[in-house]
């Protein structure tokens, strides 16, 4: 970054100074060509003036005298009548150059053009004489261009100082523009007062560092979430197995303690399955392709497979709708109704009710679960996706949740860019819908 200011700067000096040598070359070349036309017309109206007093012989007096200067005089036909230049006798008729042509229909006239006879850029100024000849006064614009040129050592030692003392201060600045930014607080990013333009970056940079930390401490909660539940079953399962280990059972009570060890177990693997779903899902590593999916065909595969649930709960569980095809993850899609309808049987009241809707909306394909279960307060409703998160602790325990059922729901719904909707009323039921 230094560097690049350094060159930066060095290079906009140079353009600068050269299109300043520019500028000033071209003032200078204008200044002295309206000097140079000032002097040959005074020239000219001095020698007019003498020869309409002394006579034309005034002209051969010049010869040798302003070798910088020439001087013509022609006559109304064009003839060249007198050349300070050489021999008259050897030049064209001149009537039909412009400034002669001028000063035969005005009394004057001027033009810069290249010389015939010395092949170089003259300035030639005509005037009329009383004798109704034409006195023509012309000088080397030459020496113009050289003005510019002779400037160009100058310049050049001019531009070299500048650019060192350019280089020296353009690393003096950077170094003082840059020192703010490389002491900068990256963890308190807003506590910086260091330029107005950095205020965006610095507040992305806070917010970055407030998701980064907001993330860390998910994954503290996570993990002593995940000890506590796993320590739970291990310890139940670890007490039982010691108790018969030990021979404290009798023969006729080990059928009950194998199946709560049992119902440990399995508890603990649903559990190990939950978070590796939801470890997948958090990172995104779902290597399963996208494929065509009959969500109401995929409604009533899962029904069937909670019947055992809900009748052991008597709770009378229907599928109603139409037939809609959603392009998704077949097994994703699969675990996010499986864990709501799981949740509306096992949270539900003793004979209650559960109907699974799936169809087509004017905003896409909607799959919705309405139970009239125990419902869930307010307070709660904003909390429920939350991993581990449970309304009634022990309540859910003893229904055999782990706390991840509906934090797998939202993040399929992420994967899927699906919106999840909760409607819920204690004692009067929950309503989930899933807006595809």
């Amino acid at each position: 970054m230094r560097a690049r200011i350094q060159k930066t700067m060095v290079l906009i000096l140079g353009l600068a100074l050269l299109l300043s040598y520019g500028f000033f070359s071209f003032i200078v070349y204008y200044q002295n060509l309206s000097l140079l036309k000032s002097e040959v017309k005074q020239e000219a109206r001095y020698i007019r003036t003498a020869v309409d007093i002394v006579g034309s012989d005034y002209l051969e007096r010049l010869d040798n005298v302003e070798v910088n200067t020439r001087v013509t005089r022609i006559g109304a036909d064009g003839t060249v009548l007198y050349d300070s230049g050489g021999d008259e006798r050897l030049l064209e008729n001149h009537k039909g150059r412009e400034e002669v042509k001028q000063a035969l229909a005005s009394g004057e006239g001027e033009i810069t053009r290249m010389s015939d006879t010395r092949d170089r850029e003259m300035y030639y100024y005509a005037t009329m004489l009383d004798d109704g000849t034409v006195l023509r006064v012309s000088k080397n614009m030459e020496s113009l261009a050289g003005t510019a040129f002779r400037m160009l050592p100058v310049m050049f030692l001019i531009a070299a100082v500048m650019i060192l003392l350019t280089v020296i201060l353009a690393s003096w600045q950077t170094r003082r523009l840059i020192k703010p930014i490389n002491e900068l607080d990256i963890e308190h990013p807003l506590d910086n007062m260091v330029y107005e333009e950095l205020t965006p970056l610095l507040t992305a940079m806070d917010q970055s560092n407030r998701e980064k930390e907001e993330v860390s401490n998910m994954r503290k909660e996570f993990s002593a979430n995940v000890s506590h539940e796993l320590k739970t079953p291990l310890t139940s399962i670890s007490g039982y197995a010691e108790i018969m280990k030990n021979g404290l059972v009798r023969p006729q009570d080990i059928p009950n303690f194998s199946e709560r060890i049992y119902k440990e177990a399995r508890r603990l693997i649903t559990l190990v399955e939950d978070i590796i779903k939801l470890s997948k899902l958090d990172e995104e590593s779902v290597e399963l392709e996208k494929e065509d999916v009959e969500l109401y065909g995929l409604c009533r595969e899962i029904v069937s497979r909670l019947s055992p649930q809900a009748n052991a709960r008597r709770v009378q569980v229907s599928v109603q709708g139409e037939q809609v095809v959603y392009r998704g993850i077949r097994q994703i899609l699969d675990e996010m109704i499986y864990n709501i309808c799981e949740n509306a049987i096992k949270y539900n009241n003793e004979g209650g009710r559960v109907v699974v809707w799936c169809g087509k909306t004017l905003n896409g394909a909607k799959i919705s679960v309405t139970d009239n279960g125990i419902g869930i307060p307010e307070e709660h409703l904003e909390r429920i996706f939350e991993r581990f998160y449970r309304v009634d602790k022990s309540h859910s325990k003893e229904r055999g949740g782990t706390g991840l059922g509906l934090s797998i729901v939202k993040h399929g719904a992420i994967l899927h860019g699906a919106n999840v909707q909760v409607e819920s009323k204690v004692g009067e039921g929950t309503r989930i819908d899933i807006l595809f």
